[in-house]
């Protein structure tokens, strides 16, 4: 088992069991240990005391410790684990051959198996999620990623990767951080989905809530009250928390991504200060050496509809990333990564109800590769009650029930034969839902698939 194996299991299994992924630290400690280091190099090379290095080691083999249901310690933990994975593929050979021994045989879909594939011949995943890493189903946008990786090691470099839900921003972040990751950085993810909303009410209190979960992050203690004087301000405060203390403790790089971070916009003075905030750290970064060492990755789902001052704004700044939907070359890769027998036609014909947004591509391959309905079933099916997109659509219908400005939005521009023109506020809503393709200034349902199953509703 190689390394990447290894730290991707560990990770798995203590994320099952606890909730929390490995910390950055706790991921050198592991490459490290791995390497068969010493805790003085993994000190040295991590910037940290060998005591401290021990003491998050510890932690780390306990955690394993119990998700492994065995004694774990530096010394055999690759034993353990390398233990662990043959036990998962033990398991799947099984799985595989007594599904292979009772799947039933549809003598309807015989007739076109030409079309259909074996669901035993790759190992099918849940289109729901990020895309994890080494999954053969995550498709690249060339030349994007290699635009970002190029980008994410540039001192002070900040990147905003914008798109609609479910079109793959989370899992392009994941490889932008993996990537840093290999680069000896370390990486932070914040999403603000999992803050309380009591949270954005004061910019205070959010500064340091803040300052205090990146900290944690990085496994270093709270020192938040050393640091916070109300005479200076909170953002100054802020300012001289990361600037004295979490960039100053951290080598060589902190790779910070904030996640849903338009969830902000609703709170507008709390957006102003904390966007500019960013921004400010940003042109920090372009003279500073301190600031140098905090690299930032934004990911949101709609435009900025908040009258930012151009100058305080970070979402003006830095390598901006937009994901387009998959090409119908792309869309065919993808089939057939799924074992799918698929030509032009068979695309196009998708396409023709879906187009190219990623997750309900996934979706409809996913349940094609399965081997119990064909094309044309399927898509006969797609916009009603009865087919695979049903709690997909049902989950946006109920959205637009509780916005209704939404709702009437979205039904002008269901009923239009031509392009319309919507409150800007109204469509960026309605774009970051993904229910709508914008086109200047100027809207249209983003697939059939939403144009007939809202049209039914209307």
């Amino acid at each position: 088992m190689e390394l990447q194996q290894g730290l991707s299991l560990a990770d798995h299994l203590i994320c099952d069991r606890t909730g929390h992924h490995i910390s950055t630290l706790q991921t050198e400690i592991f490459r490290g240990a791995w390497q068969n280091q010493t805790y003085e190099i993994i000190a040295e090379k991590c910037y940290c005391s060998e005591a401290h290095i021990k003491f998050v080691g510890k932690s780390l083999w306990d955690l394993l410790s119990q998700s492994l249901s065995e004694k774990v310690t530096k010394k055999n933990f690759r034993a353990a684990l390398e233990r662990k994975h043959q036990q998962q593929e033990d398991q799947l050979t099984k799985e595989v051959e007594t599904e292979s021994e009772t799947i039933p045989v549809n003598t309807e879909l015989e007739k076109d198996s030409s079309k259909l594939i074996n669901p035993n011949q790759v190992e099918l995943e849940l289109p729901e999620g990020q895309v994890k890493l080494g999954s053969v189903f995550y498709v690249e946008r060339p030349p994007i990623e290699n635009i970002c990786y190029q980008t994410i090691l540039k001192p002070g470099s900040l990147i905003r990767i914008k798109a609609p839900k479910q079109m793959g921003k989370s899992s392009l972040m994941t490889r932008i951080l993996e990537y840093a990751a290999q680069k000896h950085c370390h990486t932070v993810v914040l999403d603000l989905r999992l803050a309380d909303s009591k949270i954005f009410k004061d910019l205070d209190l959010f500064l340091r809530w803040f300052g205090v979960s990146i900290g944690r992050k990085l496994s270093l203690p709270n020192q938040i009250e050393q640091y916070w004087d109300d005479l200076f301000g909170s953002k100054t405060c802020c300012t001289d928390y990361f600037e004295n203390y979490l960039l100053a403790k951290i080598e060589p790089i902190v790779v910070l991504a904030i996640e849903e971070i338009d969830r902000i916009f609703s709170y507008g003075d709390l957006a102003d200060d904390f966007y500019g905030l960013l921004r400010a750290w940003h042109e920090e970064g372009k003279n500073n050496h301190i600031w140098q060492k905090l690299h930032l990755v934004l990911v949101h789902s709609t435009e900025v509809y908040l009258p930012l001052d151009i100058n305080q704004s970070p979402f003006n700044v830095g390598l901006a990333i937009e994901l387009p939907e998959f090409t119908a070359d792309q869309v065919l890769d993808l089939a057939q990564r799924h074992n799918l027998d698929w030509n032009s036609e068979n695309v196009q014909q998708l396409m023709a109800m879906i187009g190219g947004h990623p997750y309900l591509v996934r979706v409809a391959l996913y349940h094609l590769a399965q081997k119990n309905i064909t094309l044309q079933q399927f898509l006969e099916k797609a916009p009603t009650e009865a087919g695979f997109f049903s709690n997909h659509l049902r989950r946006q219908r109920s959205y637009l029930k509780q916005q209704p400005q939404l709702a009437l939005a979205m039904k002008q521009v269901i009923e239009a034969s031509s392009p319309i023109r919507l409150d800007s506020t109204v469509m960026f809503k309605l774009h970051s839902m993904g229910l709508i393709s914008v086109e200047g200034n100027e809207v249209t349902p983003r697939c059939q698939l939403y144009r007939q199953y809202f049209a039914n509703y209307n």
